[in-house]
C-alpha cells in the first residue's frame, strides 16, 4: 500500500481532518493516558431490535421473512416461495405463494399471487387469490382473475376482470 493510500484504494489528502489518524497512546510512547483524547464510541454493528412481531403483522407464533424489491428495481420471471411478505416498491413478474403482499404507489406486480392478505396501492396484472383479505387503496389498481375472502375498496381504487370472493369453505363464488 503506497502512503497516502488507504485499504480501498482511495488517496487520504493530509490536509482533510478526516482522514488524519486519531491519536493514540500507541503512536505517542510518551504521553500519558489522560492526554490523550479518546475515540469517539464506535456505533453499535449489531442491529437495533425488531418490533415486536404482533405489533408488524399480528402474528407471535414466529418471526417473519420479509423480501422489500425496492424502486428502480424489476425482478422478473421468478417463483417467491417461503416469504411471509413481499413489498413491492419497484416492478416484479413472478409467481408467488406467501403469507402477504404489499404493492407500493407505484410499485406494480404482474402474475400469480396466492397470499392471505393483499394490500395493493400500486398495480396488480394477472391472477390473485387473497384468502383473508384485499384491500385496494385510492391510487391501486387491479386487473385479473380475483378471487378474496373481504374486500375493501377505497373511493378511487379500481378492480377489474375475472372477479369472486371465497366462501369460508373455500369455494370461490363468482362476482363479475
Amino acid at each position: 500500500m503506497k502512503y497516502g493510500e488507504n485499504l480501498f484504494g482511495r488517496r487520504t489528502d493530509p490536509r482533510d481532518p478526516r482522514s488524519a489518524p486519531l491519536p493514540s497512546a500507541a503512536n505517542h510512547p510518551t504521553a500519558s493516558p489522560a492526554l490523550v483524547p479518546a475515540a469517539a464510541p464506535r456505533p453499535s454493528t449489531t442491529p437495533a431490535p425488531a418490533a415486536p412481531l404482533a405489533e408488524t403483522s399480528g402474528r407471535s407464533d414466529e418471526a417473519g421473512s420479509k423480501l422489500i424489491v425496492g424502486p428502480n428495481i424489476k425482478l422478473k420471471g421468478v417463483e417467491i416461495d417461503d416469504c411471509d411478505t413481499l413489498v413491492v416498491e419497484g416492478r416484479v413478474e413472478a409467481t408467488m405463494v406467501s403469507r402477504a403482499i404489499q404493492i407500493a404507489e407505484h410499485g406494480s406486480f404482474a402474475g400469480k399471487v396466492d397470499v392471505d392478505v393483499a394490500e395493493i396501492r400500486g398495480t396488480f396484472q394477472g391472477e390473485m387469490t387473497a384468502r383473508r383479505r384485499l384491500v385496494i387503496h385510492a391510487s391501486g389498481r387491479v386487473n385479473g382473475k380475483i378471487r378474496y375472502g373481504k374486500v375493501q375498496v377505497q373511493e378511487g381504487g379500481e378492480m377489474s376482470g375475472d372477479i369472486g370472493s371465497i366462501t369460508a369453505d373455500g369455494t370461490a363464488v363468482r362476482i363479475a
